[in-house]
C-alpha cells in the first residue's frame, strides 16, 4: 500500500505543480489555453507514469466515484485521499516558494491559483453558476474516468481521454470558479492564500462531492444493466 499512497502523492503533486504552476508563474504568458493544456498534460503524464500503480486516481473526487462505483473499497478511499492532500498541498508549496522568488509577489494580492466566484475573481459569476459548475464537470469527468478504465475499453487510451478531458473542462471553466473538479487541488492553495480562498473552499469540497456521486451512480447503474442482459 505504501507504493500506492507514493504513487497518489506524485501524481497529485504533478498535476498541482504542473496546473497550479502554469497559472501561477506563466498565466499572463500563456493564457487560458496555455493552463488548461498544463492541468490536461499532467494528468497524462501521471497516468502513463503512475497509473499501473495507483490508477493515477489523482483526486478525492475520482475517488469517491470509485468508491460509489465499487472499484474501491474504504480503506482504499481513505488512503487515496489523505495521500492526494498531502501531495496538493506540498505541490502548492513548492510554487508557492517558486513564486515567491519574484520580488513583486505577493500570495494575498497575486494568489496562488487557488479557486473562488464571485466579485473579484475570473468574471465575476455568483455562487449558483459555480456551484452548477462544479457539480456537472466533476460528473462529467469523473464519468469519462470510469468510463475510459472500464475493462471493455480500449487499452492504452485512458490516460489520453482523461487528460483531454480536464484540458476541455478547464477551457470551459477557468473563468467561472478556476476549475477545480478535484478537492485536493482546491484545498492545496487555499491553505496558503487564506482569506476567502479558505471561506469558499466548502463549495469546492461538496460539488465536485456530488458531481461524483453521480457518476458512480451511474457507472454502477450501467453495469448492473449490463449483467442483467440475456
Amino acid at each position: 500500500m505504501f507504493k500506492v499512497s507514493l504513487a497518489e502523492g506524485i501524481g497529485t503533486f504533478i498535476l498541482v505543480f504542473f496546473g497550479v504552476g502554469s497559472a501561477v508563474l506563466m498565466g499572463p504568458h500563456v493564457g487560458h489555453l496555455g493552463i488548461a493544456l498544463a492541468f490536461g498534460l499532467s494528468i497524462v503524464a501521471a497516468a502513463y507514469g503512475l497509473g499501473a500503480i495507483s490508477g493515477a486516481h489523482l483526486n478525492p473526487a475520482v475517488s469517491l466515484g470509485a468508491l460509489v462505483a465499487g472499484k474501491l473499497n474504504i480503506r482504499g478511499f481513505l488512503l487515496y485521499v489523505v495521500s492526494q492532500l498531502i501531495g496538493a498541498v506540498i505541490g502548492a508549496l513548492v510554487v508557492w516558494l517558486i513564486a515567491s522568488g519574484r520580488a513583486d509577489y505577493d500570495v494575498a494580492t497575486h494568489g496562488l491559483g487557488q479557486n473562488g466566484w464571485g466579485d473579484g475573481y475570473g468574471d465575476g459569476y455568483g455562487m449558483v453558476a459555480a456551484f452548477v459548475f462544479e457539480i456537472v464537470a466533476t460528473f462529467l469527468f469523473v464519468t469519462v474516468i470510469l468510463g475510459a478504465t472500464h475493462a471493455a475499453a480500449p487499452i492504452g487510451f485512458a490516460g489520453l481521454a482523461i487528460g483531454l478531458t480536464l484540458a476541455g473542462i478547464h477551457l470551459v471553466g477557468i473563468s467561472v470558479t478556476g476549475v477545480s473538479v478535484n478537492p485536493a487541488r482546491s484545498i492545496g492553495p487555499a491553505l496558503f492564500v487564506g482569506g476567502q480562498a479558505l471561506s469558499q473552499l466548502w463549495l469546492f469540497i461538496v460539488a465536485p462531492a456530488l458531481g461524483a456521486v453521480m457518476a458512480g451512480i451511474l457507472y454502477r447503474a450501467e453495469l448492473t444493466r449490463a449483467d442483467a442482459r440475456p
